[in-house]
């Protein structure tokens, strides 16, 4: 089971059949990107759990939608972790506020579900590498996030 999720918030029910979609949806995006194997970590959180974080780790001092923290970028790289030949990539771990992807579904005027999605997918490439610092490395990672949307019917609706 490539995809774990943990829904630590108790402000928003998250129900098992948006689980559901969540896990396929990275899955798909997981398998999509060659690391079909590849484990992930998706921690649901309300806003001040997740401001916390956006505080500790990013000096941001106000609740986030998304963060990402790889693995890799938590390990020295001379003393690598022991692990069996045969275990799964552990890539990281996505952290999701429920209460800002709530509210942003409404801004933007589309489903809960396809907020939800995109920010685990937006927090998945960037466990994959990807990022959005100029203006070519955000297409990218656009194009990356709608392509593996669609294929859930969750894709950006034409204006």
């Amino acid at each position: 089971m490539p995809t774990l999720v943990n829904d630590i918030q108790q402000t928003l029910p998250v129900d098992e059949a948006q689980l559901d979609l969540l896990i396929s949806v990275l899955d798909f995006g997981l398998e999509s990107h060659g690391k079909p194997q590849a484990e992930v970590s998706v921690i649901l959180a309300d806003n001040p759990y997740i401001h916390e974080l956006n505080l500790q780790y990013r000096g941001v001092d106000r609740p986030t939608d998304v963060l990402s923290f790889a693995i890799a970028e938590t390990v020295a790289e001379d003393q690598p972790p022991q692990m069996p030949e045969d275990a799964p990539e552990l890539l990281g771990d996505i952290f999701i506020s429920v209460e800002k992807a709530k509210e942003q579904a409404a801004e933007y005027g589309h489903s809960f579900e396809r907020e939800l999605c995109y920010l685990a997918v937006h927090g998945l490439l960037h466990l994959l590498g990807f990022d959005h610092q100029t203006p070519e490395e955000t297409v990218r990672m656009r194009e990356n996030e709608e392509a593996i949307l669609r294929q859930h019917d969750l894709g950006r609706k034409p204006l």
